[in-house]
């Protein structure tokens, strides 16, 4: 990073101006005895007046100190006489006299008339207003930090520069998204050897565009990139170009290529493409001015420049949907990457990356916690390891162990552990039942994923309970067979108590809205409805919202007589889905009483548990009695909030 320059303040021009005045006042001028006017009349009639001099308010001189024992007061004699003797200096406020130049012409005292000295007023009048002035400019412009300290920089760029032991990242570093690295090494090899590339008349892309969900790597991959080929490294975000004043952000972009240009080789990267290159088009409100000019400087500058200069443009966004089609043309951002969630490999990997300096028990089996996180990216697994070592620190051990990654993730997945909340028993039951219906029928269901863990234990804001899925390996396809099974394991929450209580609760909330949205989809984007053949029927969102940042309003591109064929075929979806649940649930009735009893028992039942459950033989136990109405114990929690896998 480039030292700090050391910034000029106002507050020193003001110091120095008091201090001034404070040495002019203490020790250049001398002391003045400020007299009322009577007396100055008396040293008048008396003789003792050297001189004067008459102003438009006051009357200065000096008078002589001998003989006016008689004339002025014992104390303010006795207090002249400690300043000086001989001469002393007076002043006075002058009163309306008419007579007062013909006693000084009678007693020949040497009178001069003098203006009023405003000097000082003048300049206060004048510096006061200003420093105030600066000041408070100087304050709002550090709050919507849009001068970096310094007015005169309110142009300039706000990049951080790294340079290469800065970044202190390079490929070793990356995990999981081995096909991405291999797409960008190209890039570091031209950062290396320009001239292998330059020979063949080859030309490097001036912009790669960095696309992935939200803690994939993406700036992590492009900081290693940097660190890989040893060059400086611009690091920006789209919203920092953005500010209050129409014509700040296209300055900066000018400011940033022209510092790019004298540092070359280089990679400029802008972290949030999507905050400063939003599309332009159909922009119905009116378009902000600002971001479309910082915009249009951006497109001139990566057409102005060449890339064989060695200025290398990165970018990253997780909404390449709506970035302006002439940022993607090719010429700008020409090469597009993909960072994906990782499989069960790469997060074994990246697991492997973030334990280093972690000190872990023999027990801990990445390959394991690597199947029990699907879907997790490279920012979740790093999270589930320092909150692992947390929790193990918390409780003063020696080393992090499986079951403080089972609690992190526990907590991370459902949330915190809300062991101060208590249920009454009616509220706890219908939520054993509940998650018991669930792994029941996801046990019975040779295509849905296995139960890792079912738990009634309360955590996070809103969930009472969940039942937890562990996906046996990575799936990038679903056949509809596999959809059925998912579906009626997410209606045997809400089958279960409506077959054990003869009511059902407010807690299948988060169900019914899966299965629903599960359903549809099934119908309007998978084609996989008898009734409606082979055609899709997605909403297609209203092009005259389009990059405006307002809500979506969709336009249906079908008729109504369609749409109420779909909700007909969703509607027929959930009810055959809720045959089946309940033939299944009446046929395992035994078992579906005995988890729900172990469910109360012990609060959380994990895999171990469940095979041993499953394999013996279970007694048969009466049935609970029917409650009226439980919807008053369980308005207020959702027991199911996140059943992983479904």
């Amino acid at each position: 990073m480039e030292p700090r320059q050391q910034q000029f303040s106002l507050w020193y021009v003001l110091v120095t101006i008091l201090a001034m005045l404070a040495i002019q006042t203490l020790f250049v001028s001398g002391h003045v005895e400020t007299i009322p006017y009577s007396d100055f009349k008396v040293l008048l009639k008396a003789g003792k007046l050297k001189d004067v001099a008459i102003g438009e308010q006051a009357i200065s001189g000096t008078f002589s100190t001998e003989g006016i024992d008689n004339l002025l007061a014992k104390q303010q004699i006795e207090e002249i006489r400690r300043e000086a003797k001989g001469d002393h200096a007076f002043s006075t406020l002058r009163v309306a006299d008419p007579e007062l130049v013909q006693e000084l012409e009678a007693a020949k005292v040497r009178f001069v008339g003098q203006p009023d000295n405003k000097w000082l007023s003048t300049i206060l009048s004048w510096v006061v207003p200003a420093v105030i002035f600066f000041g408070i400019w100087s304050f709002l412009i550090k709050r919507v930090g849009g001068a970096a300290g310094s007015m005169m920089e309110i142009g300039k760029s706000k990049a951080k520069v790294y340079m290469q032991k800065e970044t202190g990242v390079t490929f070793a570093d990356v995990a999981g998204i081995d096909e991405a690295k291999e797409e960008l090494s190209e890039i570091v090899s031209f950062l290396k050897d320009p001239q292998r590339y330059q020979r063949l008349g080859g030309k490097i892309p001036k912009g790669v565009l960095l696309v992935g969900a939200p803690g994939t790597g993406k700036t992590l991959l492009a900081k290693a990139v940097a660190g890989e080929a040893g060059v400086p490294f611009f690091s920006m975000s789209g919203s920092d170009f953005v500010e209050m004043f129409v014509g700040v952000g296209a300055a900066r972009v000018r400011d940033l290529f022209k510092q790019a240009e004298t540092k070359a080789p280089c990679i400029i990267f802008i972290d949030e493409l999507d905050a400063l290159g939003k599309t332009r088009a159909l922009n119905a409100v009116g378009g902000n001015e600002e971001r479309e000019q910082t915009l249009n400087q951006l497109l001139v500058e990566m057409d102005g420049f060449d890339s064989n200069k060695g200025v290398i443009i990165m970018a990253a966004t997780n909404r390449p949907e709506i970035l302006d089609p002439a940022l993607l043309r090719p010429g700008r951002f020409d090469r597009h990457v993909a960072l994906d969630r990782p499989d069960l490999k790469g997060r074994e990997q990246i697991l492997k990356v973030h334990v280093k300096g972690v000190v872990l028990a023999p027990e801990v089996d990445l390959t394991k916690l690597a199947g029990r996180t699907p879907g997790f990216a490279g920012a979740d697994l790093a999270n589930l390891v320092n909150e692992a070592a947390l929790l193990a620190a918390r409780k003063s051990k020696q080393m992090v162990e499986m079951a403080d990654f089972d609690e992190a993730l526990d907590r991370i997945v459902g949330g915190l552990e809300k062991k101060n909340r208590v249920m009454n028993p009616k509220e706890k039951e219908t939520i054993a039942f509940h998650e018991a219906g669930h792994a029941i029928v996801a046990e019975h269901r040779p295509l849905a994923d296995r139960v890792s863990k079912v738990s009634i234990i309360p955590r996070g804001v809103a969930a009472l309970g969940y039942t937890q899925q562990t996906p046996t390996e990575d799936r990038y396809l679903l056949k509809r067979s596999e959809l059925l099974d998912r579906l009626d394991v997410l209606l045997g929450g809400r089958i279960a108590e409506q077959l054990i209580f003869g009511d059902v609760s407010t807690g299948a909330q988060n169900d019914l809205q899966r299965a629903t949205d599960m359903a549809r989809q099934m119908i309007t984007q998978f084609g996989m409805s008898d009734q409606l053949g082979l055609a899709t029927y997605e909403n297609m969102p209203n092009p005259l919202f389009a990059g405006t940042g307002l809500m979506q309003r969709e336009r249906n591109e079908y008729s109504e007589s369609t749409a109420q064929m779909i909700d007909a075929e969703v509607r027929k979806l959930l009810a055959e889905a809720s045959h089946r649940v309940q033939a299944t649930l009446e046929g395992q009735r035994t078992k579906l009483d005995a988890l729900a009893q172990l469910l109360l028992e012990k609060e959380v039942v994990d895999r171990q548990d469940l095979d041993m459950f499953l394999s013996a033989k279970v007694t048969p136990m009466p049935p609970p009695k029917p409650v009226a109405n439980i919807e008053e114990s369980t308005a207020t929690g959702k027991p199911d909030q996140k059943t992983q896998g479904t």
